[in-house]
């Protein structure tokens, strides 16, 4: 049976839940929106995600083809999980609003969203981000 985790937004208004998939993808994304969010996402089911509080409080962001949906606590500002342009049966949660993870010392691959897989019918990756801690 698969783990169950939980996160939020920085305030709290925002709570979600999902079952952390057997083997987590985790990685980052280079197109203009992620770079400027600057976050670290790990893949999960649309259907083993759950908005437990404050959803009514959640923000959505699109742009361009408008099917990506990005989605924002709308107090904090803290984006927490986003529905996928390239696998529509997934979508994203932001790692550090997962309680308990940890973005260091992980290495994380980085692909290529500016020539987005929806676009090319393939991922392609550009690189591996690692933040190391040092101080404890």
């Amino acid at each position: 049976m698969a783990e169950r985790r939980e996160g939020g937004c920085h305030c709290g208004t925002v709570r979600f839940a999902f079952a952390m998939p057997q083997e987590p993808l985790i990685r980052r994304c280079n197109c203009s929106i992620c770079a400027m969010k600057g976050i670290v996402m790990l893949d999960v089911p649309k259907c083993d995600v759950e908005v437990t509080q404050g959803r009514e409080a959640l923000s959505t962001y699109t742009f361009g083809s408008r099917v990506a949906k990005h989605h924002f606590c709308s107090q904090c500002g803290i984006h927490v999980l986003q529905e996928l342009r390239s696998e529509p049966e997934n979508c994203a949660v932001s790692l550090a609003c997962v309680d308990g993870s940890d973005v260091y010392e992980i290495d994380v691959p980085v692909f290529n969203g500016k020539r987005h897989p929806a676009d090319t019918g393939e991922y392609t990756y550009i690189g591996v981000l690692r933040l190391e801690r040092t101080e404890s």
